[in-house]
């Protein structure tokens, strides 16, 4: 959702495939701009990170995450990027950023790290797993990831589905360009299949989604009553309120 970066293969990227589902084409930086709240995707990512860390983050698109990580957890980390306008915007902000896709042949060249981060872009990937075995390869003994995708269980979708609608959009959870789709239980599967281990979970409580402002009934509820609810509820039913599960696991 963050991203929509394609850094795992030779395919066409997604958001040059997305016609026919939305209207108009996509723009390559409609998901920068994010910011650092605890309620949210890049505030839990910062609760798991620890300073000092060597971190990679795949699939970067604007540096907006990896920017606000690196200023508040105090790391070194480094972004890989296939797009060439996310690329440049990442750049523009002072990070490091090789254009390109996460193959053996850049592993070499970067080094060992302690954390790969893959901030919404399995969900972008035809095969995901494959780029979990690969950052494998890039971690150091004990090393971890952590990944966060849409939880394509949230209310919202299932009052839709009920509804008969499954209507794409240009970002969030029906992002036109998500190939693959996870529920709670599907990602924490998913992550141990590729030999991890889980230690940590959490979901975003998804208030800074420009959908839920025109949603019943939190349209009509004042913003600090809504981020209460949301934030509560998020914790406590996370497979139906949380926008996106966030995990964090380490190699056996």
């Amino acid at each position: 959702m963050n991203n929509g970066a394609y850094p795992g293969s030779d395919n066409e990227p997604p958001d040059n495939c997305a016609a026919g589902f939305i209207p108009g084409p996509l723009d390559p930086l409609r998901y920068d701009g994010q910011v650092l709240d605890p309620d949210e995707v890049t505030g839990i990512f910062a609760s798991l990170i620890s300073a000092g860390d060597r971190v990679l983050d795949v699939g970067c698109g604007t540096g907006s995450i990896t920017k606000i990580l690196a200023d508040t957890c105090k790391i070194e980390i480094i972004g890989i990027e296939p797009d060439p306008t996310r690329v440049a915007r990442a750049v523009s902000r002072g990070l490091k950023v090789h254009t390109g896709r996460l193959n053996s042949e850049l592993i070499q060249t970067m080094g060992m790290f302690d954390l790969v981060l893959f901030a919404d872009v399995l969900e972008h990937l035809p095969n995901p797993q494959s780029m979990l075995l690969t950052a494998r390869e890039v971690l150091r003994p004990h090393g971890s990831v952590i990944v966060s995708v849409p939880n394509v269980a949230h209310w919202s979708v299932r009052v839709d589905v009920m509804r008969g609608r499954f209507q794409y959009q240009p970002t969030g959870i029906m992002d036109a360009t998500h190939l693959r789709w996870f529920t709670r239980e599907t990602l924490l599967s998913f992550v141990s299949s590729a030999g991890f281990e889980i230690t940590d979970y959490a979901g975003s409580a998804g208030i800074l989604v420009p959908e839920i402002e025109t949603r019943w009934p939190f349209r009509w509820m004042p913003v600090d009553l809504r981020r209460r609810f949301l934030h509560s509820a998020s914790l406590r039913w996370p497979t139906l309120f949380a926008c996106q599960h966030v995990v964090r696991a380490e190699m056996k």
